[in-house]
């Protein structure tokens, strides 16, 4: 499914069912100081039920799952649904291909709501309302965000400087350290009560590193075929000049946890 946003890459469309295998292959890189943070926080854990809004592959649901909590897992795009429920055999989790504005779950169903890499998409203003009447009192929502920094770390900045030869407008590059962006219409019924930003290095190898930078919305997600084709050779050439066989890249990510005023 196209998505066009005049917000997002000057408004180029892009489709992450079209790299939805190397997303499912690639993207699952959280390490686990990641998932702790959430752990620690008291969120995603038995005794919870939890809903994960742009769930995509099912990341979020599948490494923290063994918490105990009960996983719903929402994604716009069919094809990425359909790799989340392949990764995702064995546990009980429930997935929907649905758009979170279309979010139509009964009063009170959950509570937390999970948002990883995708709270900038969504229509604030009209999901911040379903959010609130589908978490109970108390409820939480749990936006998290991780990033390469291309200022800080060489070989970022090189695979991203290639991504903007081939998709100029695509504005993914340029990440530095921030907290995450909570709009204003949340605090009508939401409270922002904690909030953390930290670095962190992920390991990579040639192969891995050149996945995950294809199954970026500015390469995998957004480019014609020739292009990704044209792309593929140029990023394996210029890792095999710039970059060891493995190697970490820095990152930092970012967690902002909200409740519910009710």
């Amino acid at each position: 499914m196209n998505i066009t946003d005049k917000n997002i890459d000057g408004g180029k469309a892009f489709d992450w069912g079209k790299t939805s295998a190397d997303y499912a292959k690639f993207r699952d890189i959280y390490p686990q100081e990641f998932y702790d943070k959430i752990v620690q926080r008291r969120l995603c854990i038995k005794g919870q039920s939890v809903l994960d809004v742009g769930t995509g592959t099912g990341v979020l649901p599948r490494n923290l799952y063994r918490y105990g909590a009960k996983w719903t897992g929402t994604d716009i795009s069919e094809n990425q649904i359909e790799q989340a429920k392949l990764l995702s055999q064995g546990m009980e989790i429930t997935y929907y291909t649905l758009p979170t504005e279309a979010l139509d779950f009964p009063e009170n169903s959950f509570d937390v709501i999970t948002a990883c890499q995708c709270f900038f998409y969504f229509d604030h203003e009209q999901i911040q309302h379903k959010f609130f009447h589908i978490l109970k009192p108390g409820g939480r929502i749990l936006v998290l965000y991780m990033a390469w920094l291309p200022y800080e770390d060489k070989i970022a900045a090189e695979s991203e400087k290639l991504v903007l030869k081939y998709n100029p407008t695509w504005s993914g590059a340029g990440a530095i350290p921030c907290p995450v962006f909570i709009p204003d219409c949340y605090k009508e019924n939401f409270e922002l009560v904690y909030h953390e930003e930290y670095r962190l290095k992920v390991p990579f190898t040639r192969e891995s590193w050149h996945g995950r930078m294809k199954a970026c919305r500015g390469v995998g997600a957004s480019l014609s075929e020739p292009e990704i084709t044209a792309w593929e050779a140029e990023h394996k050439k210029l890792l095999t000049e710039i970059a060891p066989d493995e190697f970490e890249i820095l990152h930092y990510a970012a967690i902002a946890d909200l409740m519910v005023k009710k």
